[in-house]
């Protein structure tokens, strides 16, 4: 793929992230709204994440077939149309069922979305400008995290025409997704077509080359790391994302007060995300072994006690908006650094060039899977075990009942990242071990590939060589 053709891939890539993750922040910027017009509690919010996360896992297989025979360019698009439809979808539910079913089908479109993006940024990068490039791929998630949260939040308390700013927010989204889909059809492209397109087999034939694939991919050690360490620290992400918002509101700031602190906190997550790709390329070079390896320790280890003084050590109370936008900022900078940094390069270091999309998919599946549980668990243990009381209908909150269901929420939510970091920094030793021998055999196979490759088409030109002398006249 010529440069200039890779760079507005990437663009177009990057700007229908933006949108992605504007969609999937959207319903948890709203909570309040919706739980307030639907009469849902935490626990009924938190299953409509867990709606999409599942559908997301089930059709994570399908997405990697797709991801492995089609062409990707034209799959993200596809993505965006999909995921477009539903948000419209829920924009215009009238009872709580209708929304579940909308935002569990938004699933479909973000799982296809996943595999095709992170495999063509890798085969669209090389090892020296990978981590950047992944670096770049999670900031501008951000952006269109800032945009969804505080564009919703912001509209949330307002309306229109009789219609509630938050079904705005969702219709000007789908609007401009539609929008992103059709310039990343029009301008993007997939180095696998025209000239490498994979033969075409049947979906039960593809299927049964990805198992293989998965298998094999499964035995390299640094994988089955990479995923272990994903399924639990996905899940203080999942928390953060699904009920921060809800819990400063129910603190007592002020629509726009809370939308400055999620944009501030999502500001110092994109420039630690190009921060972490940035350094994880540096400490690659310099210690080869282990460089990546450090830089997610470091970010998991932070997040513990950074964590702890935001959720449970400042006080509750709006008349601090300086010290927790501080304290989001410091503690989204420094957990944020394990994708760009270390996950995905390393994977794309590993793995053979033509099982990324498929391996992408698998780790994204097994991250999701116990990821889509946290948003009901999170609800049940703030409802069931630190005392969150939900408003009955017609009943009045009062500031002192929010801030002790501010206090419940900021508990489970603690509960839902202190755990899983420790956990997964505790996983990221054994890469210390695996990464190096791993990585080296895959350099190894890909040179012998490639001087394969190349003996193949020597012998080739050979051949046609001697033809064109068999049919010389003498």
């Amino acid at each position: 793929m010529r440069w200039e053709s890779a760079t507005v891939t990437l663009v177009m890539i990057y700007m229908v992230n933006i949108m992605d993750n504007a969609d999937s922040t959207l319903l948890p910027a709203v909570y309040r709204e919706v739980g307030a017009t639907f009469q849902a509690d935490p626990t009924a919010l938190g299953t409509l994440t867990f709606y999409r996360s599942f559908v997301q896992c089930l059709c994570y297989p399908f997405a990697a077939y797709l991801a492995k025979h089609h062409n990707r360019a034209h799959l993200i698009a596809l993505a965006a149309f999909l995921w477009a439809a539903t948000t419209f979808s829920l924009a215009i539910s009238t009872t709580f069922s209708q929304v579940a079913i909308s935002r569990g089908l938004n699933g479909i479109g973000l799982a296809i979305f996943v595999p095709a993006t992170k495999s063509l940024v890798a085969d669209c990068t090389n090892d020296s400008n990978r981590g950047m490039a992944f670096g770049w791929l999670a900031l501008t998630g951000n952006i269109g995290s800032i945009l969804g949260g505080a564009f919703a939040v912001i509209l949330a308390s307002t309306s229109f025409a009789g219609i509630p700013g938050w079904r705005i927010a969702f219709h000007l989204v789908a609007l401009i997704s539609v929008i992103a889909g059709v310039l990343v059809r029009l301008f993007a492209n997939d180095p696998h077509y025209p000239n490498n397109k994979p033969k075409p087999m049947s979906f039960i034939s593809g299927m049964k080359d990805m198992l293989k694939e998965v298998k094999s991919v499964m035995r390299i050690p640094s994988f089955r790391v990479i995923v272990a360490q994903g399924v639990s620290g996905s899940i203080p992400w999942s928390a953060i994302f699904s009920f921060t918002i809800l819990w400063l509101e129910l603190i007592g700031f002020s629509h726009k007060t809370t939308s400055f602190l999620w944009t501030m906190f999502i500001v110092a997550i994109s420039l630690a995300a190009l921060f972490g790709g940035k350094m994880g390329d540096i400490l690659s070079q310099h210690i080869p072994n282990s460089g990546r390896i450090i830089m997610a320790q470091i970010s998991v280890g932070s997040a513990v006690p950074l964590a702890a003084i935001l959720l449970l050590a400042l006080p509750y109370d709006p008349s601090t908006p300086f010290l927790h936008a501080l304290a989001l900022c410091i503690m989204g900078f420094f957990m944020s650094w394990n994708g760009p940094a270390t996950n995905n390069p390393i994977l794309a270091e590993i793995i053979p060039d033509k099982s990324r999309s498929t391996i992408y998919a698998v780790d994204k599946f097994f991250e999701s899977m116990l990821a889509s549980f946290t948003a009901p668990v999170v609800g049940l243990m703030a409802q069931h075990i630190f005392g969150y009381k939900p408003l009955r209908k017609g009943q009045v909150s009062s500031i002192k009942a929010d801030r002790g269901n501010a206090a419940a929420l900021a508990k489970a939510l603690y509960t839902a990242i202190g755990i899983p970091m420790i956990i997964s920094g505790s996983i990221y030793s054994f890469l210390y071990w695996t990464y190096p021998r791993d990585r080296d055999q895959a350099r190894m196979i890909a040179q012998m590939e490639m001087e394969s490759s190349e003996l193949q088409r020597l012998e080739s030109i050979d051949l046609d060589d001697n033809d064109e002398q068999v049919l010389l006249p003498r």
